[in-house]
């Protein structure tokens, strides 16, 4: 058996791998597929990559995009879900912040500096029309630091993917402002260099195994179901969440990847344009 650690958020979006994982499917193929489910999010993987921690990375757009121009030595192999991530922007339900614009010279709480909590400020600030340079953070690590620092007040808004933290709105914790969807794809497959490297024919296996399953997933029976109680989601935010969610089985288009530069480049957070050669890798 051929050992791959792969890393992603502990989220609806990754069940069709817990699925493939738990019906045997890459173990069919030789494939001993080591998931590892990684909280603190995009940032963290990242990292995770780098360092030769994980082999492979179910990760946000612009945070993979981000790293690999700071020297990540990995590449984009596939886009996962081609959909928009709807980062709901939350706010204690204490607090006295009523609109967007209240927010104006509010701290952000971010998992941590490169995640997509944090790079995602950036765009809602500039879509404001706010100065971005200044931009205040609190790094709390996970969904439940957030709640700390907005409960405490050492944050004073937090930005996740609605669905997920739908539970803590409903149950009074958080209070949800409104939306700020990224503008491009948000999740990919990323590798790191030496895996797809030396192991090309693994990672098609795993690349082919899947995109069955994403192709198939909403028309599992009752998977609406499945992933209300497995992720403690309401039904019916989950089926309107199936109804946004459009899963990929290609590489990630290329106007769409050089948006992704083009936006983190004018936003000052990358130094330089990097070439999607030294992005994307198709097999």
């Amino acid at each position: 058996m051929k050992e791959v650690r792969i890393v992603g958020v502990p989220e609806h979006f990754n069940l069709p791998w817990h699925l493939a994982i738990e019906e045997g499917a890459f173990a069919e193929r030789g494939i001993d597929l080591i998931w590892t489910d990684i909280p603190e999010g995009t940032g963290k993987m990242s990292q995770m990559l780098s360092d030769g921690e994980a082999d492979l990375a179910i990760i946000l757009t612009e945070g993979i995009t981000k790293s690999i121009t700071a020297g990540n030595p990995s590449r984009i192999v596939q886009e996962y879900v081609g959909s928009p991530l709807l980062w709901g922007i939350h706010v204690s339900e204490g607090s006295s912040y009523q609109e967007f614009t209240d927010l104006k010279h509010k701290k952000a709480a971010i998992s941590r500096f490169g995640s997509g909590s944090h790079l995602m400020a950036y765009v809602f600030s500039e879509q404001m029309g706010w100065d971005t340079r200044s931009l205040e953070f609190e790094v709390i690590h996970t969904i439940e630091g957030a709640v700390e620092a907005l409960g405490n007040g050492t944050a004073d808004y937090f930005m996740w993917e609605r669905f997920t933290t739908k539970p803590l709105v409903d149950s009074g914790v958080f209070r949800r402002l409104g939306d700020c969807p990224t503008p491009w794809p948000c999740f990919v497959i990323a590798a790191r260099h030496q895996f797809f490297n030396t192991e090309t024919e693994v990672l098609r296996h795993i690349l082919d195994i899947i995109n069955l399953y994403t192709r198939e997933f909403r028309y599992i029976p009752s998977i609406d179901r499945t992933l209300a109680n497995r992720y403690n989601q309401n039904l019916e935010d989950v089926q309107e969440w199936l109804k946004l969610t459009r899963w990929s089985q290609s590489q990630i288009n290329l106007q769409d990847i050089d948006k992704v530069v083009d936006k983190l480049f004018n936003l000052k957070l990358i130094n330089s344009r990097i070439s999607t050669d030294k992005l994307l890798t198709n097999l």
